[in-house]
């Protein structure tokens, strides 16, 4: 039974996706046919479509899943702490002083293996 509702919704699911890729189909177009219009005219009709697109989007199962991942990334970047300007600045001079002591560490790596080759080559 349940099986039943999955694939009644995955129905309805994929003429709402059809019905997305439409409208955008519709925004690309129109926007060509429409090109002698002005930009403003043309954007704001793009935008009505795209969010009415977002909107019948939102009412697929993917698109509430995508709908909650974006909520609950949301509350985990509230979580993040963020550094201080101090530490912001103080990290990024040890990542610079690190990468200019590697970048000579490999150039005298790289000149003493070519002065090698050359002294055996000749």
């Amino acid at each position: 039974m349940e099986s039943k509702a999955d694939r009644s919704t995955s129905g309805f699911d994929t003429i709402k996706w059809l019905v997305v890729f439409l409208l955008i189909a519709v925004g690309v177009v129109g926007n060509q046919y429409f090109s002698a219009e002005s930009l403003l005219y043309r954007v704001l009709g793009l935008v009505v479509l795209a969010l009415f697109a977002a909107l019948v989007a939102l009412q697929t199962d993917r698109g509430r899943r995508f709908a909650a991942l974006l909520k609950e990334a949301r509350v985990e970047i509230r979580k993040v702490v963020w550094p201080t300007r101090p530490e912001l600045i103080q990290t990024t001079f040890i990542v610079v002083v690190f990468v200019l002591f590697v970048a000579l560490v490999l150039w005298g790596m790289d000149s003493l293996i070519s002065w090698l080759v050359s002294g055996v080559i000749g």
